[in-house]
């Protein structure tokens, strides 16, 4: 066969390559296509190899030109990153709570009773109030204010409200004292 028969039976570039029936082999481009898809394999695989063996010889990974996990991150992305790793999401969302009390039940409540902690495990937060007054008022507004905290924070993060009344002064015990009194807590509760 001489090279003019074989240029002669080669498309040229651009045209459609007619597809043969049966069984036989692939030629031409469909043989080229195989050959450099094998090739690329054979590359990828060479160079993931040569990168592992030059990053155990280096001591391990290092960060490169690209980003990948061990790239140092903006402060708020870190903790916002440890939070989610560690589990914290609903403590750290009281904890939010906690922040903007006055928001969320207005200034002149939280000017009064303010949040005091958080159980996780029960899911009850505790707030104190600064007399009975605005103790009995705060357990009426108790469901209310469940309902408003579990919608800002997600169904179910607090359950109950537990009010606590004022802490009375500290008992001392002296010469004046009458017997049997329990102090300065007898007119709280």
């Amino acid at each position: 066969m001489s090279e003019r028969d074989a240029a002669a039976r080669e498309p040229e570039p651009g045209a459609a390559v007619p597809r043969q029936e049966g069984p036989e082999a692939p030629s031409g481009v469909d043989l080229a296509r195989v050959a450099l898809r094998a090739a690329k394999e054979q590359a990828r695989a060479r160079g993931a190899a040569v990168v592992q063996r030059k990053q155990a010889r280096r001591g391990g990974l290092r960060s490169g030109a690209r980003a990948d996990g061990r790239d140092p991150l903006p402060l708020g992305a870190a903790i916002s990153r440890l939070i989610t790793e560690r589990g914290w999401e609903a403590p750290a969302a009281v904890g939010g709570v906690m922040g903007r009390w006055p928001q969320l039940v207005g200034q002149d409540v939280a000017l009064h009773c303010s949040p005091e902690r958080y159980d996780e495990d029960e899911r009850v937060l505790t707030v104190q109030c600064d007399s009975t007054a605005w103790a009995t008022q705060l357990r009426l507004l108790a469901p209310t204010l469940v309902a408003r905290l579990n919608s800002e924070l997600g169904h179910g993060t607090v359950k109950l409200i537990k009010v606590l009344g004022p802490a009375g002064p500290p008992r001392s015990y002296g010469r004046l004292r009458a017997p049997g009194s329990r102090g300065p807590g007898d007119t709280y509760g």
